[in-house]
């Protein structure tokens, strides 16, 4: 079995540590999903800048969490949804991030819509139906939105990948959020 390295800013390539000495000034720790994406240094740059962008839409904090939790479930990926718990709980109601966790409805019927089109988008791999868009934009969303989703889920499938490949070890403050795939 390949292991992969988890860096610390010392064994990082040259070109990840100045994004790994960012990441500690703005989290207190380097999380171990950046020190694992340093391996290369284009993935972890293009990851943070991808974030940066995504935190540009005009979506909610609660609706960016539903598309990247989302996604996250869909690809089975425990560290992400213990990330984004923990993340989470600072801007969204417990009551989202537990159906996010457990895949039940929202019961707000727009975030609900907006969910649904997350798990459509990711299920068909971007081929969601014209229904599915009208759907979408019928409970409020606009034509932004639908790319908005694209964008965010292929943040995730960076994150995600990375995490399935590297096995990344869930970092200790994320634990009291831990999560499994079913």
């Amino acid at each position: 079995m390949t292991t992969f390295q988890t860096h610390t800013i010392e064994s990082a390539p040259e070109q990840s540590r100045a994004l790994l000495n960012n990441a500690k000034a703005n989290y207190g720790f380097v999380p171990n999903l950046f020190a694992n994406m340093a391996e290369s240094p284009a993935l972890l740059e293009g990851y943070l800048a991808l974030t940066q962008i995504f935190n540009k839409t005009s979506l909610s904090e609660t609706e960016k969490q539903i598309i990247m939790m989302t996604a996250n479930r869909l690809h089975h990926c425990d560290y992400c949804m213990a990330a984004h718990t923990t993340i989470a709980k600072a801007a969204v109601s417990a009551d989202v991030i537990r159906a996010l966790r457990d895949n039940t409805p929202i019961a707000d019927s727009k975030l609900e819509t907006l969910r649904q089109f997350t798990i459509q988008v990711v299920t068909s791999r971007g081929w969601p139906t014209q229904q599915e868009i009208a759907s979408l934009i019928a409970a409020g969303y606009s034509q932004q939105t639908v790319f908005d989703v694209i964008l965010g889920t292929s943040l995730k499938i960076m994150s995600n990948y990375t995490t399935s490949v590297a096995h990344t070890e869930l970092d200790e403050v994320f634990k009291a959020d831990i999560w499994q795939a079913a």
